[in-house]
């Protein structure tokens, strides 16, 4: 955990947000800026800058993120008629926060390409 993460500081509780999941290893929560009707964003709990961070060590933590997007996505009924998982990378990826994070986006058709 890095004190100038913002997402750190989300975890740590010093930022709020509108929490909808929480436990030992993951925090998800609604995006402030949300680009569809469901815009949620799912974080590790622990700081890794990015997905390049992660390693095979990870592998409990990829998959408890992967089974709390598929959670979230059947509670917020965005399972019948699809919804996108994104992760964005270093700058050129569109990553705006340094802490590995992943938008669950659903509620509305998506296009393609998405930018």
């Amino acid at each position: 955990m890095t004190s100038q993460c913002l997402f750190c500081r989300i975890v740590s509780g010093e930022v709020p947000c509108d929490k909808v999941y929480e436990d030992e290893l993951i925090l998800a929560f609604k995006d402030i800026h949300p680009e569809a009707p469901t815009h949620i964003l799912v974080i590790p709990k622990q700081h890794a800058a990015n997905i390049l961070e992660l390693s095979q060590n990870d592998d409990k933590l990829i998959i408890s993120i992967f089974k709390t997007m598929s959670h979230l996505a059947h509670e917020n009924g965005i399972d019948l008629n699809g919804f996108r998982i994104v992760t964005n990378t270093g700058p050129d990826g569109g990553q705006t926060v340094d802490h590995v994070h992943f938008h669950l986006l659903g509620g509305r058709n998506m296009t393609w390409p998405p930018g």
